[in-house]
């Protein structure tokens, strides 16, 4: 998965992702979030963001938009 998909966002707290996710999909970018977070100890690793190569700028930006709305 790596190797075709391009992380671009990432987390130490899962929900976070996971909503980060649903934004873009419900804009038409199909995002997966890849849970490496330590299971015994959840201070450990992050939760990330993985887009297609062709929705990596368009992810950036809906991120970066959502970012600004919420100072």
């Amino acid at each position: 998965m790596q190797d075709s998909w391009v992380k671009v966002y990432s987390t130490l707290f899962l929900a976070q992702a996971e909503i980060k996710k649903a934004m873009l999909i419900e804009n038409d970018v199909d995002a997966v979030v890849l849970n490496k977070l330590d299971s015994s100890y959840l201070a450990f690793g992050q939760a990330e963001i993985y887009v297609h190569p062709s929705n990596e700028q368009e992810a950036k930006r809906l991120l970066e938009t959502e970012l600004d709305t919420d100072e």
